[in-house]
């Protein structure tokens, strides 16, 4: 499994309206700042997630890694899997204090949140530290076994510029729980939308269609046809939506009446559209694809944002998103005699061929294969490995299934 994301609504105070008179009434303007934060902030993940999927796909086939990615059964599976953990969450929030359960989640996400947030700005840090800066290596090793059995559990080197980094970011874990600020958050939700795009990787065209599909549907049901995912979304408190205050212009940072946008409607389209820019660079022609699917995804933003107004209710963004993201990417390469072609590219084909022989020599499905040099080798996770599967995919599933 891998994506995730809470709220699929992209807001949750339509109107406006002062709430116990908490809430400052959002004006044209305020509300205007805050839809057209969150646009951006919606793009800003998609867009450079999706170039650095390219560079991290390229450097897998450099290093000889075998690729993790989605198998058609998974694609056509995770609706159904989310739809009964989603129904699993709704019960538990009846029969537990929410407030306990939030406690417990709150550490889960800060730890992984700080680690999403440190792959991020690792860059930066190390930028900005002095030349004489004394670091020192470190190489922390876990195995299990003994003799030929024995295999690597994490194998994963550091140095002191990346415990500066974990501090730093650290502290803005300290400051989300502390606080609870909605900067802190979208700090948290853009690292892990950007990581999720980068390291979360479809194989097929085809597979992402289904997935798109299936969760087009998922979307529906949950949010027009019960009440679990709204429920579920305003119980569950974690950095797995981006927000942004309608009240900015009034109250400043301190402002408390937002709009929202859930992660699951980011990373969901932006993994289909990393993989459009990656099937546009194995044609070694113009981008064609991956602008014309990023171009959309933003009609299909304001769409959702449009209709939201017009009927002052909230949304499945999905609703919007999906027709959009296939229709437009298909429609150009059927003209363009690509369509073909589309359907034929696979990221990884080799990894494709084996996983096909061993489901016919095991009878079982498709599965996601696991990262590693080969099967006879120990499976050793560095530090990106590390860090895509540690920091990303808990919460970006958990975030999909209340998209």
């Amino acid at each position: 499994m891998s994506a995730t994301e809470i709220n699929e609504t992209l807001a949750e105070n339509l109107t406006g309206d002062a709430v116990n008179g908490t809430k400052t009434a959002a004006t044209p303007e305020g509300m205007a700042v805050a839809y057209g934060s969150l646009v951006i902030m919606a793009l800003l993940p998609i867009f450079f997630g999706a170039f650095r999927s390219v560079r991290f796909h390229r450097e897998q086939k450099e290093s000889g890694e075998t690729p993790e990615t989605m198998s058609t059964k998974d694609a056509a599976m995770f609706p159904v899997i989310a739809s009964c953990t989603l129904f699993g969450l709704y019960v538990f929030f009846q029969l537990f204090s929410k407030e306990y359960i939030n406690l417990l989640l709150m550490g889960y996400f800060f730890f992984l949140g700080v680690l999403a947030l440190a792959h991020l700005s690792s860059p930066v840090v190390y930028k900005l530290l002095p030349a004489g800066f004394p670091n020192e290596q470190y190489h922390l090793l876990f195995t299990q076994g003994v003799g030929k059995k024995k295999e690597d559990i994490m194998n994963y080197e550091f140095d002191r510029r990346d415990l500066v980094t974990m501090a730093l970011c650290g502290g803005v874990g300290v400051w989300y729980l502390w606080e609870k600020h909605w900067i802190a958050n979208n700090l948290f939700g853009l690292a892990f939308a950007i990581n999720g795009i980068e390291f979360l990787q479809l194989n097929r065209v085809s597979t992402g269609c289904i997935l798109l599909g299936g969760l087009f549907i998922y979307d529906i049901f949950w949010v027009f046809g019960t009440d679990v995912m709204v429920t579920v979304a305003k119980s569950f408190e974690a950095p797995i939506k981006l927000v942004f205050p309608q009240d900015l212009l009034e109250n400043g940072l301190a402002a408390k009446n937002f709009a929202m946008l859930g992660l699951g409607d980011i990373v969901i389209p932006g993994i289909f559209i990393a993989l459009l820019l990656r099937f546009d660079m194995s044609l070694n022609k113009k981008r064609v694809y991956f602008y014309s699917s990023f171009v959309a995804y933003l009609l299909g933003l304001l769409a959702t944002i449009v209709v939201m107004h017009t009927f002052k209710h909230a949304q499945p963004a999905l609703l919007y998103l999906v027709p959009a993201c296939i229709t437009v990417p298909l429609g150009i390469a059927l003209i363009r005699g690509e369509l073909s072609a589309m359907f034929k590219y696979a990221d990884n084909p080799d990894t494709e061929n084996q996983e096909s022989k061993e489901d016919k020599e095991s009878g079982q499905g498709p599965t996601y294969t696991k990262k590693g040099k080969s099967p006879d080798k120990p499976c050793g996770v560095k530090r990106k490995s590390m860090l895509a599967q540690v920091s990303l995919k808990p919460p970006l599933v958990t975030g999909l299934l209340m998209n």
